[in-house]
């Protein structure tokens, strides 16, 4: 598809963390692009976050739900896009954890109605915005080990589960059907207009209000950390460039523990570690993610630009400048 213009995008989740800084990426690489964000704007999504673009005329905003069939297929027959980015997802452990069945049916019922109006409608690529928690987790003492395209699919979590069940699924459209579809499955995303629930913002707000910095069992999970941004840039690469039915692992070679980040949070903020409280762990809590994204890489030419100690630096000081979002 590449030197495609005036293409139409549709965007889901869009007014969520990651979606809506793939929709300002968009808008800001490709001005010949139309984007429409289909958004059912749960307690995750925040319309104040597109302000910024709402009067733009190549913009488009939504509010429906990728489980309506009726909803999703009258925008497809009105807009007949090119491309549908799917970001629409339940997304956070604990949540997944005391209610499951939302899960379910968002993230695999909500991705099948998304692509069967891909299929009665025509498109040229549907992706599937994936998460490296697919593959469960790698031990501790083995640095060594890392998530390939090729790995298990373990998931620990309802969430993770149901994101599999949708990859799972995407694969099968495509066998299946020939819908032209890539995967992409990141590691952990920080940056702009992330929901508090998780880890760096809400460590980030606790801590300025001198509230207690919680973390799980003693803090020694490990995490890869992936600046939004990046994120946003390997999502365009791929479905631009991307082959059908192709899986790519998108990380950010910033594996931390838990505990680091919350005490470099607490060092930008001049705040004490005393702060800090540990709790009971999560129930299957995940020990270490670390991707491999050579696939991505060679194929692409994507690499992460973001040092972790600048983009937690980024961060901060967007959330201390945007207190009111």
């Amino acid at each position: 598809m590449k030197g495609i213009s005036n293409m139409t995008i549709i965007v889901t989740g869009g007014a969520g963390f990651i979606g809506s800084n793939f929709i300002f990426h968009m808008l800001g690489t490709h001005p010949d692009y139309r984007i429409i964000c289909l958004d059912k704007l749960t307690y995750a999504g925040n319309l104040s976050t597109l302000t910024p673009v709402m009067d733009n005329p190549i913009f488009r905003f939504i509010q429906a739900d990728i489980c309506d069939r009726e909803a999703v297929y009258k925008l497809f027959e009105e807009e007949k896009p090119d491309i549908v980015v799917n970001f629409a997802a339940e997304s956070h452990v604990d949540r997944s954890i005391e209610n499951p069945e939302i899960f379910l049916q968002t993230n695999i019922i909500g991705t099948s109605v998304l692509m069967d109006a891909c299929r009665k409608y025509g498109i040229a690529r549907f992706h599937q915005v994936s998460t490296d928690e697919v593959y469960g987790d790698l031990p501790l003492d083995r640095p060594d080990l890392f998530f390939t395209e090729e790995s298990p699919i373990r998931p620990s979590s309802p969430y993770s589960s149901s994101k599999a069940s949708a990859d799972l699924l995407v694969l099968a459209y495509h066998r299946t059907y020939g819908l032209p579809v890539t995967i992409s499955r990141c590691s952990n995303n920080y940056g702009p207009y992330q929901f508090p629930e998780k880890l760096i913002p809400f460590t980030i707000m606790n801590a300025l209000n001198d509230k207690p910095l919680l973390a799980f069992g003693e803090g020694l999970n490990v995490r890869d950390w992936l600046y939004v941004e990046d994120h946003c840039r390997a999502i365009d690469l791929i479905i631009h460039k991307g082959r059908d039915g192709e899986v790519y692992n998108v990380g950010g070679h910033n594996e931390m523990r838990n505990i680091d980040v919350v005490k470099m949070i607490c060092r930008e903020l001049a705040k004490p570690e005393s702060l800090i409280a540990f709790v009971p762990d999560r129930k299957g809590h995940d020990l270490r993610y670390a991707i491999d994204a050579t696939k991505i890489q060679e194929e692409l030419g994507w690499m992460p630009e973001m040092k972790f100690e600048d983009g937690i630096k980024e961060t901060v000081r967007w959330y201390l400048g945007n207190w009111g979002w």
